[in-house]
């Protein structure tokens, strides 16, 4: 088997499942291009732990609807594709021999960050999925080495996935419709991490807090940037990004999709 790419995917608003975009639409063609994998690894913006990465390792993953105030049907759709209590003990295990704690989570479900677009790519829901936690508090360089400690899954056919958003600052959301025009502050920063990323100027990226323009305007926290670094990280230091797919919804969540080859 080929080693796979890992992706970054920008998921958005939960109304991902339901209402028709462009990201939609091509997160729906996108799993028939890609090699059909063994098993899904997610490392998503909406499980955070601290002092260490936790993994699940539920059999039945449920399906977690994070989020309220959307129309109900979105609160009906479920997504039960299998966990994969092996990968999940294997990824526990490289993790702690890394240097990590980590903490085995039993019962923990698909968060929206992973069964959203999941069930765009691949809606058969057949293949395991399996989560791990980004780090609360730790920086984009500490997420880039915990993706670098799970890399070789990719040998093994494993799709890694770090599922947050490329631009994420709900605050600066006031009812816009899913079209409305783009600020310069959220499209100048989304330039800039498409050309950093082309570059491969990894030291810039670590530092976007720094360097990128309007940085915390775009992530006024950044758990929604954080995964990124780990599918970055889990594709090796020599790894190419590529720009996939990019379009902007509800005027501040860019879109954008990454693959590292």
């Amino acid at each position: 088997m080929n080693t796979l790419p890992t992706l970054f995917i920008s998921h958005g608003s939960p109304m991902l499942a339901l209402q028709d975009s462009p990201a939609r639409q091509f997160l729906q063609k996108l799993g028939q291009s890609l090699p059909r994998p063994k098993a899904i690894l997610v490392a998503s913006a909406h499980w955070e732990s601290q002092g260490g990465p936790a993994v699940s390792l539920s059999p039945r993953p449920d399906t977690i609807h994070d989020f309220g105030g959307f129309p109900a049907p979105l609160y009906e759709l479920t997504y039960p594709a299998p966990g994969n209590p092996a990968l999940a003990a294997e990824v526990a295990d490289k993790l702690e021999r890394a240097g990590y704690a980590v903490k085995r989570s039993p019962d923990r479900g698909l968060d929206h960050g992973a069964w959203v677009p999941l069930s765009l790519l691949y809606p058969e829901a057949a293949i395991p999925v399996v989560q791990v936690s980004i780090l609360r508090g730790a920086t984009p360089a500490d997420h880039k080495k915990l993706g670098r400690t799970l890399g070789t899954l990719r040998d093994e056919g494993i799709l890694i996935i770090g599922s947050g958003s490329l631009t994420h600052n709900l605050y600066e959301f006031r009812g816009q419709g899913i079209d409305a025009p783009v600020p310069s502050w959220v499209s100048d920063f989304g330039s800039w991490m498409k050309q950093m990323l082309h570059d491969n100027e990894s030291g810039a990226l670590l530092d976007y807090r720094r360097q990128a323009p309007h940085a915390e305007r775009n992530h006024p926290t950044e758990e929604h940037l954080l995964p990124l670094f780990v599918a970055m990280g889990a594709s090796g230091d020599k790894a190419k990004a590529k720009r996939l797919h990019g379009s902007y919804e509800y005027s501040v969540l860019a879109m954008d999709i990454y693959a590292f080859t």
